[in-house]
Order: structure tokens, then C-alpha cells, then sequence
């Protein structure tokens, strides 16, 4: 039988100080600090702020340490911190065309304005353990070129516009608001801003396989990438007594522009489609996830059927939230006692019930016959 348990409180402090032994580890072993891990697991950083929607490099590094490297326990923190912080306006929009680049790579034209930086990337390693790291190793200065020059750097998508072979930015032409996903409630159908935010906060993982399976053919996309760039931009802000912008600072960011297979109509020529994502500081892989799944689902815009996963509005901005995917999965871990008490009643009554029908037709043993010798 169940029980009911005593003496939860007490329990859940030691867990609690338990946690904080586990967190620190081996007392012989120097303590990790959060500018450590600002510095040393930078794109850990990078995915906390990017999915907590907080661009706060301190904090994110200070959630990853509380939280042992649970990078979606730290992503809760960062959002539940978030919701305490006053808000005092929206910035104006970020001009990436004029992004200071430190990493910017084509993957359709080889020559182009401004040319390719390789920039810090994984691309091109071996991908085997390095076992000097364990030990240190003393570092070669890296390349410089420019000296910190400005790169004259359009956009690829442009060169495309130029010659009318992709539609345009389907942004451009809306002189609307722009919806807040943090203080709005998502209803459906959800526009394109509301898609594209929600993306930006959704686990990289779940994007990752939503992008793979378009690219399988769940999906209509057959992607070429156009343009991945990472750099600083300056942030501005108008506050309403000046009337004017202030610049308030930068931010590092991703941003990925996916050219896609064509669309077209007996008015409109055919013309390649877009896919767009745009992610706080180097996450190129949750940037370019995002743009696929953003061209997956524009079906409506381009009156095409929904056939795969990666196209349903509905399945993939409802399940895409690594926070509160994480909080129903994981309350599960909590109690349910009375909740199965009741499951364990029902299942009792029904083989009972059921054993009480195949008894009912299961034929009566026939009287048994003697004879005599």
C-alpha cells in the first residue's frame, strides 16, 4: 500500500544542500568562476541567452554554474530573472548590414563583396579529442587582417533582389507594430513576427531535427545558404522626451539567410524564397534551424499544403519551448499519489470485470462418468 510521505520539508532542505556539494565538487579542485565560463564556454553562453531572451553575458555565465551546465535549467533562470526587470521601451531595429563581422561565409556565391571570413568555427577541424588541452598548450597569435578596419559587406540576399531572382523581404513592406510573444499570449494562425520570435526563443535542438526533416523532404525547402554572418551591432534606443536615438551599445549576433526553392504565379515570375533566422551571440546552428523552419512555415503566404511536421504552425510554435516542454515532462518526477491510487483502482475493476467475462463463457465441465469393472 501507499502511504502518505513524512517529513517532505526536511527532505527537500538536504536535497538542497546535497545539490550545493554536488555543484561545487571536489573541494581540492579550484573553483570555476562565471567570467571562466563566459570566456572558455562562450557558445554555452551564447545558447543561455539566446533561449532565455536575456543578453546578459554575467547572468547567463552565473545560471550555468548554478545550475551545473544544465543548460535548459539554466535557461529557465535566466527567463524567470527576466520577467523581474522593468521595461521601458523597445530599441529600434538592429541594422546587421552594418555589423561589425568576425565570422561571414557564403554558401552560393565563392567570390562576393566583402569576401568570405572563416572567422572562429568548428567547420573545418578534424573533429578528434585533443589531449594537449588536458595539459595546456601555449597559443599561436591569431591571424589579423584590416586592422579593425570596416568590411564593406552586403548582404548576398541583395545581389539576389538586385536582379529580381528572390522575393522581397517580406518585412519590408509592412508598416505595422511588431507583436511581443513575452506579453502577448500566442493565438493562431501567428504572424511571421510572432513566428520568428518564437523560434529565436525555442530549444536548439528540437529546431535542429524540425530543419533536418525538411531537409529530408518532410518539407519544402531544398536550402542553399545565402549568407551566415556573426558580429556586433549597436543597439539604439528612442527614449520619448528626446525624440531622438541613443545608442545604447552592442550585441553579438547570428543572423542566417536561407535561399529556397521557387514560388511563383501567372503574375510573378518564378523567384527563389527566404528562410531567416537571427540568434544572440555564435549559435550558427540554431540560426540556420531557425531559417528552415521559418521557410516551412510561410505554406499560407505561398498557398501550399501542409504535409510535414516542419509545416505545422500549430505543432512546432506549441512544442518548440524548451521551458515549459521541460516543465511538463518534468513534473512527472513529482508526486502523483493520489492520481494513481485512482489509476490503480480502475485497472483492479477492469480485470475484474474482465476476468468475470471470460468466466461467463467458458462452457460448464460436463459431469464426469464412472464405470464399473
Amino acid at each position: 500500500m501507499y502511504v502518505a510521505v513524512k517529513g517532505g520539508e526536511r527532505a527537500i532542505d538536504n536535497a538542497h544542500r546535497l545539490l550545493d556539494h554536488a555543484r561545487r565538487g571536489d573541494p581540492a579542485v579550484p573553483e570555476i568562476t562565471p567570467a571562466q565560463i563566459d570566456e572558455q564556454l562562450a557558445l554555452a553562453v551564447d545558447r543561455v541567452m539566446a533561449e532565455g531572451s536575456l543578453y546578459d553575458r554575467d547572468l547567463a555565465a552565473l545560471a550555468i554554474k548554478q545550475c551545473r551546465g544544465d543548460l535548459i535549467e539554466a535557461i529557465f533562470l535566466v527567463r524567470a530573472f527576466r520577467t523581474t526587470l522593468p521595461r521601458f521601451g523597445a530599441s529600434e531595429p538592429v541594422d546587421t548590414a552594418g555589423m561589425v563581422i568576425e565570422r561571414r561565409v557564403s554558401a552560393t556565391y565563392k567570390d562576393l563583396p566583402g569576401g568570405q571570413v572563416l572567422g572562429p568555427t568548428f567547420d573545418y577541424t578534424h573533429r578528434l579529442v585533443d589531449f594537449a588541452l588536458a595539459a595546456g598548450v601555449e597559443l599561436a597569435e591569431p591571424a589579423v587582417a584590416g586592422a579593425g578596419e570596416p568590411i564593406e559587406a552586403p548582404h548576398v540576399t541583395g545581389l539576389l533582389n538586385d536582379e529580381g531572382l528572390i522575393e522581397t523581404n517580406p518585412g519590408e513592406a509592412q508598416d505595422r507594430p511588431v507583436g511581443d510573444l513575452t506579453r502577448e499570449p500566442l493565438e493562431f494562425p501567428a504572424d511571421r513576427d510572432l513566428r520568428l520570435q518564437n523560434l529565436a526563443r525555442g530549444d536548439e535542438g528540437f529546431l535542429l531535427a524540425l530543419g533536418y526533416s525538411t531537409q529530408r523532404g518532410f518539407g519544402r525547402t531544398h536550402p542553399f545558404v545565402g549568407e551566415i554572418r556573426f558580429g556586433e551591432v549597436e543597439v539604439a534606443f528612442t527614449p520619448e522626451d528626446l525624440g531622438f536615438s541613443v545608442t545604447l551599445g552592442r550585441v553579438a549576433l547570428t543572423e542566417c539567410e536561407m535561399v529556397t526553392q521557387f514560388n511563383g504565379s501567372a503574375e510573378v515570375a518564378p523567384q527563389f524564397t527566404r528562410g531567416y533566422g537571427l540568434v544572440f551571440g555564435q549559435s550558427e546552428r540554431k540560426a540556420m534551424s531557425m531559417a528552415l523552419v521559418d521557410r516551412a512555415l510561410r505554406t499560407r503566404e505561398f498557398g501550399e499544403d501542409v504535409v510535414a511536421p516542419a509545416q505545422d504552425e500549430e505543432f512546432v510554435l506549441s512544442h518548440s519551448d524548451n521551458v515549459q516542454a521541460t516543465g511538463f515532462v518534468e513534473h512527472l518526477k513529482l508526486p502523483h499519489y493520489v492520481d494513481f491510487q485512482a489509476e490503480l483502482g480502475l485497472i483492479r475493476q477492469l480485470r475484474r470485470e474482465h476476468a468475470e467475462r471470460v468466466a461467463a463463457k467458458q462452457p460448464e465441465a460436463a459431469p464426469r462418468r464412472e464405470t464399473a469393472e
